[in-house]
């Protein structure tokens, strides 16, 4: 592993193809916004051979970064497979974002994967939102090993960047985070800087020279041996350690030589177990060189030290009616379940779904049940139904190979499968299934829009449905209170790539307009109304006569209507008219244009007249009793309120309660959660978390979470409620 010299890679040109699960190894790509994720795929895929020169395909595709978008913004927004050969062995690496808005491509290659690379930044050092996903991977026991890049940065250093990442991910067992190979440095520069041209194996005690552009494998100066000793002996400890190898911890504790072979078996035992997590380095290759630093080590550990399918455990099944199923088997030979990792349209091609296989073989032009979750509460279809799959390519960039079949294990793209969503789940016609649901954050801030002409109405709404079945981390509104279209996102940067892909990939121009809250509005005291409506203009006039009286009534009790009416004053078949007008106007609002609620309204005496007496007339009299009443009571407006709950490192733990209350928030109560984190419960109203998510991230440094559920409406400040009131008088 590294120590190995591989001499097989793969062909530039050629769709990357895997016969059985063992061949394949699926890796995820993880680390902040700026470390290098996108240069290393690049590197890596040149030193395997899958690129001919640095980020291009034989045709000119940019390997990564292929989307207009990631090129205007200069960052990766969305998940993308690379494939790449490496000694037969197929490697799916799989490069995420690392920008906390497109968390949800994030999780999408969490989920396809079955080991993460984490890269740090030497530069940089190890973020909190690095460290989340890190206890996300040690939750579920994900093989995990560190690459620093940006060693050519100023004062950066290996040694003291592997000891940030022992004390930052270490947790209780910091010798399992440890450096394989220590940097070989070369000739100092003007600016007193090194540069690294090579690497130091501390199993093999052999030197990796970059320097030519082509890794060479030398023996050690007898200087170097002493410099590595006590590094090589800490990880030999910490590998046998990890590995639970008794008997070569006996054999090392009475002194006896351990041969290399078997400390590299065990330390990929240790490595594929996620008990052990090794520490590399890695830097582009220089312009005309193929090789750049450490690709070649990272490669051998990816092909030797990460898992196979066969030793990852497949997600929960059950048949779509709930009953569960046995668990699945990486067998190509098995049954069909499959799932969309992520959806995206291509305007040539349509709909492109890059689907992970568990379990059986996926095959082109045979029909499979699609099954998904229901989630129309995020403004999704439902949809449960046979699809016909297109063509299965591989991808590489924009580039799609054919290729014949996508076997257990592997990753492929379908084509053309009209109603997959990002989630959803592929199985046999005649033997449905569906997978578990991995967890997905909920978009918390909310963004306002209109067509911008009347053109980009009629196409708004599919434009709207095609973009939230792409990105389950978004969720479409229809606001049935303030009448608005609401795009719920995860923060501003997603909120820019989603109105920029309904631009460009569907046409649609919208305009952003500020977020209305639902507010309500009651009664603050009795009062009485008299609503007159008669009028006489030739044939059949108009006459009606109401009076009634509102008080308010306890929250939550909507709109009470009492008749008192005696001695048919009022005739029994216009009361129902009387109900029906005051329940209009209380639709339509009294002092600001919002929904009253809570109060009983009591109809205590009318006049008819025999001719001119209606069910419009007497819906009209009830409409302005009702209105007359208003006229005389202080009408209150009512927000919600929603229960917030905040999840933040101890550190920040002081400043957010402060912001809370800044909010007009109400702390309700704090609790630890885990380690060095606390939840903080409070009752804020909606009105003033509008823009959290973006506010919260900029607080915590990005390791804040936050949940909102509605807890009630109560009365608003007298000061907010006349600046709401004026602002309706001046829009009318």
């Amino acid at each position: 592993m590294g120590d190995k010299t591989s001499t097989h890679p793969g062909a530039a040109g050629r769709a990357v193809a895997a016969d059985r699960p063992s061949s394949v190894r699926n890796v995820v790509l993880v680390g902040h916004s700026g470390s290098g994720k996108t240069t290393l795929v690049e590197a890596l895929a040149l030193a395997s051979g899958a690129v001919n020169r640095a980020g291009r395909v034989e045709d000119g595709g940019c390997a990564s970064d292929y989307d207009e978008i990631e090129h205007r913004q200069q960052r990766s927004v969305q998940l993308s497979l690379i494939p790449v050969e490496w000694g037969g062995i197929k490697i799916n690496l799989l490069d995420t974002p690392g920008y906390a808005d497109f968390v949800g491509e994030l999780r999408a290659g969490l989920r396809a994967a079955d080991a993460a690379l984490f890269i740090v930044s030497a530069a940089d050092g190890v973020d909190g939102a690095t460290r989340m996903v890190w206890d996300e991977c040690a939750a579920v026991n994900m093989p995990r090993a560190l690459v620093v890049t940006h060693l050519e940065a100023a004062r950066a250093d290996f040694e003291e960047m592997t000891a940030v990442c022992r004390r930052a991910l270490g947790g209780d067992s910091p010798d399992s985070v440890l450096p394989l190979y220590l940097p070989l440095h070369g000739a100092e520069g003007s600016d007193g800087h090194t540069s690294v041209t090579g690497l130091i194996g501390l199993l093999s005690q052999r030197v990796f020279d970059y320097s030519t552009g082509v890794r060479t494998d030398n023996p050690p100066d007898a200087a170097h041996l002493p410099l590595i000793e006590e590094a090589r002996n800490r990880l030999i400890e910490g590998i046998i350690a990890e590995s639970e190898d008794e008997t070569l911890m006996d054999r090392y504790l009475s002194g006896a030589e351990l041969d290399v072979k078997t400390l590299v078996e065990d330390l990929e035992r240790a490595v594929s177990r996620g008990r052990f997590h090794p520490v590399l380095a890695a830097a582009p290759a220089a312009e005309g060189a193929r090789q750049g630093l450490g690709t070649v080590e990272l490669l051998d550990l990816i092909t030797g030290g990460f898992p196979t399918p066969l030793e990852r455990e497949a997600p929960a099944v059950t048949h779509p009616g709930g009953a569960r199923r046995a668990p699945l088997a990486c067998d190509p030979a098995g049954p069909l379940a499959a799932e969309v990792v992520k959806t995206s349209s291509d305007p040539y091609v349509g709909r492109i779904s890059l689907v992970r296989v568990f379990s059986g073989t996926l095959r082109p032009d045979e029909t499979v049940h699609v099954s998904g979750h229901g989630l129309q509460d995020r403004g999704h279809e439902d949809h449960d139904v046979d699809e016909r799959v297109g063509a299965l390519s591989s991808p590489f960039g924009k580039v799609q190979r054919n290729v014949a079949e996508a076997i257990a294990g592997d990753l492929a793209c379908v084509a053309k499968l009209s109603r997959a969503e990002t989630g959803d789940t592929l199985s046999a016609k005649d033997a449905p299934l569906l997978m578990e649901p991995w967890v997905m954050p909920d978009p918390l801030l909310p963004v306002a829009i209109e067509a911008h002409s009347k053109a980009d109405e009629d196409k708004l709404s599919q434009g709207l449905g095609r973009l939230v079945a792409e990105d389950p981390t978004m969720r479409l509104e229809q606001n049935p209170d303030t009448h608005q279209v609401v795009l719920w996102c995860l923060g501003e940067a997603h909120m820019d790539v989603a109105l920029e892909r309904l631009r460009t990939r569907y046409g649609v121009q919208v305009d952003t307009v500020p977020h209305k809250v639902s507010l309500r509005e009651t009664f603050g005291g009795k009062a009485a109304g008299r609503g007159r409506h008669v009028k006489q203009s030739g044939g059949h006039g108009q006459f009606a006569i109401c009076e009634i009286e509102v008080e308010p009534l306890p929250p939550g009790s909507g709109i009470d209507f009492v008749d008192k009416v005696v001695g048919g004053a009022v005739p029994r078949q216009f009361i129902p008219s009387v109900e029906k007008g005051v329940r209009t106007q209380a639709a339509r609002g009294l002092a600001a244009g919002y929904p009253l609620v809570d109060v009983r309204v009591t109809l205590l005496d009318g006049k008819a007249h025999s001719v001119d007496s209606s069910d419009a007339a007497f819906q009209t009299a009830g409409a302005l009793a009702l209105r007359e009443a208003a006229a005389e009571a202080r009408i209150h407006l009512l927000e919600p309120v929603a229960e917030v709950r905040v999840l933040v490192s101890d550190e920040f733990v002081g400043a957010v309660m402060s912001d809370l209350s800044g909010r007009r928030g109400r702390v309700v109560g704090t609790e630890q959660s885990g380690a060095e984190r606390t939840l903080v419960r409070a009752e804020i109203p909606e009105i003033e978390i509008g823009r959290y998510a973006v506010d919260l991230r900029s607080l915590s440094h990005g390791t804040g979470r936050f949940s909102r559920s509605y807890a009630r409406h109560e009365p608003m400040p007298a000061q907010l409620s006349d600046r709401i009131r004026e602002q309706a008088e001046n829009g009318r």
